[in-house]
């Protein structure tokens, strides 16, 4: 084979390779229902039923930061505000369903009794007042949407002894009336991190949903996958340019390499640590590894997820790049923020194949309950008899 056709046989895998291993958003243009995207973040729930045929037609995020990565990839072409606490539900545009990875803060569970007895609100008000999921709860109470999701940390169940969670259940079931699904979801099953998520939804309606639909993979990628490729198959994203990877030398940019004094600090750290019987300390990876959970503090120092570069060579953070993969973000995602402000998103976000997956077994279920409501609306011919 001539040198030219072995380069363009290389050319040819590579670009296969590059195929085989992106998330795939599959975004369809018929949109068949309407969702809007609370505490969004950089849209990462939003993608995943974007890929299922939804059209988001309101969105709410205060970071101004996360709101501009949002803005370049999605555009602002339906209402964006920025606070959703003070903004009337009543406003909210109709929606068949909500989304939301609100932050959980601490729940205030009074008597209901009391309150009554002070004239202060009951119910969801009562219990939730003062938290971001009232916030939730009220746009639910007024707009009533055929089915929610929402996500939070799996420490949500063993929040205040489990009451928390309590309360967020018997809001959405007794107040609300919603049929209640949760179930605590690990996203290594799509990518190489070790995520578990508690993911929470709901159907205005009984429905035949059911956990049992997922198809979570048995064994899912490893960290190789995600990490930028020195063998010349990294694709030269015009949006990225040479910000994470010197296409040219076909190395990851010097930048990433932990400093010595940052290296030493980390190991000395850690031996401390394993002197006194504890468990803390960094996480080193190599392309085989699942990673521990990304965090929003990543951009500190990077020790939970550490790049091993070789015996005797300093080991690296992740590049917001391959953030971006370890989330399952599609390299087509632009990263317009600094690391700093990039490393802050990827670690507050969730794990976009998961809200895929879970997209694809609500949205069945959200289609029969606007057929359902298209057929009620419908007027019998006979009754104009």
């Amino acid at each position: 084979m001539q040198t030219s056709e072995r380069a363009t046989a290389f050319k040819r895998d590579c670009i296969r390779e590059f195929k085989e291993e992106q998330p795939v958003t599959n975004i369809i243009g018929n949109h068949d229902f309407r969702f809007i995207d609370l505490f969004a973040g950089i849209g990462g729930i939003r993608l995943g039923f974007e890929a299922h045929g939804g059209q988001c037609v309101f969105t709410s995020e205060w970071n101004d930061f996360s709101k501009k990565t949002y803005i370049e990839n999605y555009g602002d072409r339906h209402p964006f505000i920025g606070d959703i606490v003070p903004f009337p539900a009543e406003d909210v545009p109709d929606h068949d369903v909500l989304l939301g990875g609100f932050p959980c803060q601490p729940f205030s569970i009074a008597g209901v009794s009391k309150k009554n007895s002070l004239g202060r609100p009951h119910g969801f008000e009562c219990t939730t007042q003062g938290t971001l999921f009232f916030d939730v709860a009220r746009i639910i109470a007024t707009k009533r949407p055929k089915a929610f999701l929402l996500e939070n940390v799996k420490n949500l169940l063993s929040h205040d002894k489990g009451n928390t969670f309590n309360v967020i259940l018997k809001t959405l079931r007794e107040e609300l009336g919603y049929d209640v699904h949760y179930r605590i979801i690990d996203g290594q099953h799509f990518t190489p991190q070790h995520r578990e998520r508690i993911i929470i939804v709901g159907f205005r309606e009984h429905t035949g949903f059911s956990w049992d639909d997922l198809q979570l993979p048995d064994e899912g990628p490893r960290l190789g996958s995600i990490l930028h490729k020195t063998n010349g198959c990294e694709p030269e994203l015009p949006w990225d340019e040479d910000r994470f990877f010197d296409h040219k030398r076909q190395i990851v940019q010097p930048k990433y390499t932990l400093t010595q004094n940052l290296w030493s600090y980390l190991q000395a750290y850690a031996e401390k640590h394993r002197a006194a019987g504890n468990g803390f300390g960094f996480g080193m990876t190599n392309p085989d590894s699942v990673t521990r959970t990304l965090s929003a503090r990543y951009y500190k120092d990077g020790s939970e997820i550490l790049v091993s570069q070789g015996k005797n060579k300093r080991p690296r953070r992740l590049t917001p790049r391959e953030c971006a993969r370890l989330m399952g973000f599609p390299d087509t995602f632009k990263i317009p923020v600094s690391d700093t402000q990039a490393y802050r998103q990827f670690g507050n976000s969730v794990v976009m194949p998961v809200m895929r997956e879970v997209a694809r077994i609500m949205i069945p279920h959200v289609r029969a309950l606007i057929n359902h409501e298209l057929d009620d609306a419908l007027i019998p011919l006979s009754s104009f008899a």
